[in-house]
């Protein structure tokens, strides 16, 4: 298990950008201004275009430990961190599940998608405003959107954090429960190659294992 990386606060934060009862008029709506809502709309019709992202990531828990990686994504529903070393652990999701597998003891253990779905970002179509934004801050260059939802560990609050300009996702922070929290920052991130299928791909020979 991934001890120091806040593994949990990962998993809590793809379960929090579960949509709100998609494609209905979300209550978020009439607490932001025309303004906001058009620029919410921009970001979210614009992170839709994007079908494949590669880059490097780097996430900071409560306590300061900081550890790196890289991640790959591919819509609809395909994404994969992976840790840098000493970790050996990954998370991979192919369409029917998240898996976290273990490269050097060669296992693996699932969450279910529609548990974790991360929909907001795997789906074809991204809309922000369908999910329980509860604070909207914008600075000259960033705007940070805040958003809880009810998880398996209780209410958690993410605020995403993106460029005005480019539209960029470029941090997010998850704040659990008992108040800890997780930062994940996004950078040299590529958008639209061709990723080859084998970087989704799960080893037939990993033992799966109870979580």
């Amino acid at each position: 298990m991934i001890k120091y990386l806040g593994l949990t606060f990962l998993f809590s934060f793809l379960i929090a950008l579960v949509p709100v009862n998609a494609g209905e008029h979300s209550a978020s709506e009439d607490l932001l201004s025309e303004e906001e809502i058009k620029l919410i709309s921009e970001i979210s019709e614009y992170n839709s275009s994007i079908k494949t992202m590669v880059g490097r990531f780097l996430q900071i828990d409560t306590n300061g430990n900081r550890v790196e990686g890289v991640f790959y994504l591919d819509r609809p529903n395909k994404i994969r961190f992976r840790y840098a070393p000493p970790s050996r652990e990954e998370i991979i999701s192919v369409g029917r599940g998240f898996y976290v597998i273990d490269r050097e003891e060669e296992t693996k253990y699932a969450y279910p998608q529609d548990q974790i779905p991360l929909r907001i970002f795997l789906e074809e179509k991204i809309n922000l405003l369908e999910a329980n934004i509860v604070d909207v801050v914008s600075t000259t260059d960033f705007i940070s959107i805040s958003i809880t939802d009810e998880t398996q560990i209780g209410t958690v609050e993410v605020a995403l954090i993106f460029d005005i300009l480019t539209k960029d996702l470029k941090q997010w922070t998850l704040t659990e429960p008992s108040g800890a929290q997780l930062t994940f920052s996004l950078y040299d991130v590529r958008k639209n190659l061709e990723i080859p299928k084998s970087y989704f791909y799960i080893p037939a020979q990993y033992k799966s294992k109870n979580q």
